[in-house]
């Protein structure tokens, strides 16, 4: 054999130890995204959070993993339609379904950070991408959205969450690391 044959074979041998396979394994996504919803379902089962839909996965190679849900801060009752969409309730009760979603966002918020946390068990996710949890939140047309964002994201890179769970860092410097965006309505 000659040179130019033997490199050409060691080249191709080292491209095909370096090239990897996809790295995103839908069974693991598939399971945060479950456990995602349960943990939004059981956040407080006297008062619970409505989902409209699945937790949804994505792995952006380069990026990381993006999660997406729509939630309803609160479980709101079946409303008759008319032709012209669901009646308004009586004011003082639209002030206190308004109360009661403000009282429920550090909750819903809490259980974004901890999806954070647990995403990072995602071997599919390189330590230097990111982890991503944004949920949009549903409102009917005739509720005052004070105080309420239309859309919360949560994220930060793998990396940081395995160094707390490892003790490298406290709860309070993850917490600092975490960039948190809410877009208003």
């Amino acid at each position: 054999m000659n040179r130019l044959a033997s490199a050409f074979l060691l080249a191709t041998a080292v491209w095909a130890l370096n090239s990897e396979k996809p790295r995103m394994m839908r069974a693991m996504v598939a399971a945060q995204e479950k456990s995602f919803d349960e943990r939004l379902r059981t956040a407080n089962v006297a008062d619970p959070f409505e989902l409209f839909g699945n937790t949804r996965g994505v792995y952006l190679e380069g990026y990381g993993i993006v999660f997406t849900t729509e939630v309803n801060l609160v479980v709101t009752p079946a409303l008759m339609f008319g032709p012209f969409g669901p009646p308004a309730p009586a004011k003082k009760d639209m002030e206190k379904m308004h109360a009661r979603k403000v009282e429920r966002l550090p909750l819903l918020k809490q259980k974004m950070r901890d999806m954070l946390i647990s995403a990072a068990s995602l071997d599919c996710v390189r330590p230097q991408e990111q982890v991503v949890v944004g949920v949009s939140l549903v409102y009917l047309t005739w509720e005052d959205k004070t105080n309420l964002p239309a859309q919360i994201l949560m994220q930060v890179e793998r990396q940081k969450i395995l160094d707390y769970q490892a003790g490298r860092i406290k709860e309070k410097q993850l917490d600092g690391l975490i960039r948190t965006q809410e877009f208003w309505c």
